[in-house]
């Protein structure tokens, strides 16, 4: 039960990821299982209400921050809502380095983004219609890519796994 309760967390950011890479789209239910598997984990493991109630306000207050920057149109709306939910499994304590390396993270893929759109697009690679849409300038940047992967860089400090590993 313990070994799969600690791959719960990091196997939704990889489908986070991979949905984010092949379609642009996180979805709502993903976002909604993230948010429902870290409601289960704060009782399997016992978390503290305190605790929990330091989780919630960090991921409300990432949620704030996030949707002000969807409504200038900086991040996507699916990009918001993994942050916020990212972050109710990080809570404060680990909220600044989870961005921090999200943002450093995700200035490497939109460089290697970039890198890719400077070289003309192979008959071969045109074959794959996400590969096409990465390769066309018009496109946005997958960030959800850069998300989770900082949130799985930074799950193992995180009282769930702590408490679960424990």
């Amino acid at each position: 039960m313990s070994s799969l309760a600690l791959l719960f967390f990091p196997a939704i950011m990889a489908w986070a990821a991979s949905s984010d890479l092949l379609t642009m789209r996180i979805s709502n239910k993903l976002v909604l299982l993230l948010v429902a598997g870290f409601a289960v984990m704060a009782l399997v493991v016992q978390l503290p209400i305190e605790q929990l109630g330091m989780h919630l306000l960090a991921g409300a207050v990432v949620l704030v921050v996030a949707f002000g920057m969807f409504a200038m149109r900086w991040i996507g709306g699916g990009d918001a809502k993994l942050a916020a939910a990212t972050t109710l499994w990080l809570g404060f304590g680990l909220t600044l380095q989870y961005l921090v390396n999200a943002a450093l993270l995700g200035g490497l893929l939109t460089l290697a983004i970039l890198s890719l759109r400077s070289v003309p697009l192979t008959p071969m690679i045109a074959r794959f219609p996400w590969l096409t849409r990465l390769h066309n300038p018009k496109e946005g940047v997958p960030y959800g890519i850069a998300l989770a992967a900082a949130g799985m860089i930074i799950y193992s400090n995180s009282a769930i796994f702590e408490r679960l590993t424990a």
